[in-house]
């Protein structure tokens, strides 16, 4: 899951042009023109290339490296697992269950885009990283985004040529064993680099993982390999000769730039400056604009981005459970998605891991006290007034103390920006002033991971699998649990969701932990937010909207051909 999420969905403001100056555009390209050379907008910018640290686990960047495809599968729109046969020969298989044992067998010519193997080695560094492990990376400098996985990895092995075999530690078991995703980093670059001890040195091992995060690829084993890019603004790509899946990209050129907006977005698209894009928000009065042009397509989709409100517990404040459920409760929700969506059938989200269509979900918001997202201010005065809270225009702590808060979103988005108003009013009735501040482009992941917030709203990202996000989300050493949450039980309630290989009974352990994170209140689901692609018809094929993959449409981009 990554920040958005599962999409780190905090992006600038754009400037747009006067109507009537857009007026005369109609959508042609001048970007790419049918001839292979293809602009695709990402949404915002990042600040790290190595997605798998806890800063650099941003879908930005994800989005942005996608051509280079270094992951071992993905989904697709209808949520099957499809492995990357760039990479692999068949779909990984399960030889053992106690230890659990999972083997890979590799492309025959699996490489990276200069030509060296991609192997053992590969895995094994991943697995370093991510690992958790004092004793394999040093832990400041890896920073993993989760060690659920990595702490859990036994043995990483090539018992013979073309195979890998990933040994789990005694008694672990992973219903989602299938799925394993993370983009993977060559590790032959990295001992090229300065780092050729760092499977026996831990500090080489995290000076690699800190180098790769701060240095743009010039690698792939994707369709596309790099040729020029700038951190938090663009990666331009060419065809990668050594590519061996069996689709072949069929663009020249690809440019994937950030624009910020969906406003800025649909200029652009008029302007013919970008072929097509992913907006981070959904913005029906925007793609209206292009509903006419006939060389524009517009595809409007379920996606898997679910925005909620988070607490931090290193918050004075907000370190007492029932001002956080005070806070929640007034809240209005409902209010929030009339407002924000008003020609839409989004409904409200009420459970932290299925969303309504799933069919593992559990209403877990319906059922706190007092009600969660309900915009009651009276039930909250009364929490608080029973707490020892002083109510009025000012809430004043048992201790005699004004509660006040900051509340954090992206800058230049316009639906959290209306969260952040709606949220600053309605706890304006029960006596909270809260300050809103912006979050500039690109600053999402750092303001997260140093708890530079009281209250913040953002999208996690994430996919069909569901078992990693009890432990990213609420495990107590997650480097994800950016609110510091902690609850007696909650961790042995976590530690259940991977305890079993049937995935129904790790749905209802996931449901167990929603059961008891829920009315502790450190996260307020609000909604799954509604996709949109657009894209130049007359330039760009193939484009697909997928609402499983947190690469969205970019999923399936060897597939992208001149129109």
């Amino acid at each position: 899951m990554r920040p958005a999420q599962a999409r780190a969905c905090a992006f600038a403001g754009s400037a747009a042009l006067a109507a009537a100056a857009l007026a005369a555009c109609g959508g042609g390209s001048d970007s790419g023109s049918g001839d292979g050379d293809v602009t695709w907008a990402i949404s915002s910018g990042w600040e790290s290339w190595n997605e798998n640290t806890a800063d650099g686990n941003n879908a930005y960047v994800h989005q942005v490296l996608m051509p280079g495809a270094t992951a071992l599968g993905d989904f697709d729109p209808d949520g099957q697992w499809v492995y990357n046969d760039a990479l692999l020969a068949k779909a990984p298989e399960l030889t053992s269950e106690s230890p659990m044992t999972v083997e890979y067998t590799l492309n025959e010519n699996a490489q990276w885009s200069d030509g060296d193997p991609f192997d053992a080695d590969d895995f094994t560094y991943i697995w370093y990283q991510m690992s958790g492990d004092a004793e394999k990376c040093d832990q400041d400098a890896c920073a993993p985004a989760s060690t659920d996985w990595g702490a859990n990895v036994a043995s990483i092995e090539s018992p013979s040529e073309g195979v890998v075999t990933m040994t789990y530690v005694d008694g672990y078991i992973d219903p989602e064993w299938e799925f394993f995703g993370l983009s993977m980093y060559p590790a032959h670059i990295a001992e090229a680099n300065g780092f050729a001890d760092w499977k026996t040195d831990p500090a080489q091992m995290g000076g690699s993982a800190t180098w790769f995060a701060q240095n743009a690829p010039t690698w792939s084993t994707g369709p596309y390999t790099p040729v020029d890019a700038a951190v938090g603004d663009y990666v331009i790509y060419e065809p990668n000769e050594n590519y061996q899946g069996s689709i072949k990209g069929g663009l020249d050129k690809l440019t994937l730039k950030v624009v910020e907006g969906t406003e800025a977005i649909i200029t652009e698209m008029r302007q013919g400056s970008i072929d097509g894009a992913w907006p981070s928000e959904f913005n029906q009065e925007e793609l209206d604009k292009v509903e006419g042009d006939d060389a524009i397509t517009t595809e409007v989709y379920d996606g898997s981005i679910w925005m909620h409100i988070d607490t931090n517990m290193k918050n004075e404040f907000l370190a007492d459970e029932v001002l956080r459920q005070a806070v929640f409760t007034a809240i209005d929700n409902e209010d929030f998605i009339s407002r924000a969506y008003p020609d839409t059938e989004v409904e409200a989200r009420k459970n932290h891991f299925f969303s309504v269509n799933s069919e593992f979900f559990v209403d877990m918001l319906g059922q706190t006290e007092p009600l969660q997202g309900s915009g009651d201010a009276d039930a909250a005065n009364a929490a608080l007034e029973a707490a020892g809270y002083t109510t009025g225009d000012t809430l004043m702590t048992p201790d005699g103390e004004a509660v006040t808060l900051n509340f954090r979103y992206g800058d230049g988005d316009p639906t959290r920006q209306l969260a952040g108003e709606l949220t600053q009013a309605s706890l304006a009735e029960i006596g909270i002033d809260v300050t809103l501040q912006a979050i500039p482009d690109g600053q999402l992941g750092p303001v997260l991971s140093e708890g530079e917030f009281d209250l913040i709203i953002y999208g996690w990202s994430g996919t069909p699998a569901f078992t990693v996000a009890p432990q990213q989300y609420f495990g107590s050493d997650s480097s994800s649990n950016f609110g510091g949450y902690t609850l007696d039980g909650l961790d042995e309630a976590i530690a259940k969701v991977r305890s079993t290989t049937d995935i129904a009974e790790a749905a209802q352990f996931a449901n167990d932990v929603a059961a008891l994170a829920t009315p502790a209140a450190f996260t307020l689901p609000l909604l799954d937010e509604p996709q949109s692609i657009v894209y130049n018809n007359g330039t760009l094929t193939g484009v697909t909207g997928n609402g499983n993959s947190q690469a969205g449409p970019l999923w399936n981009l060897r597939e992208w051909a001149p129109a």
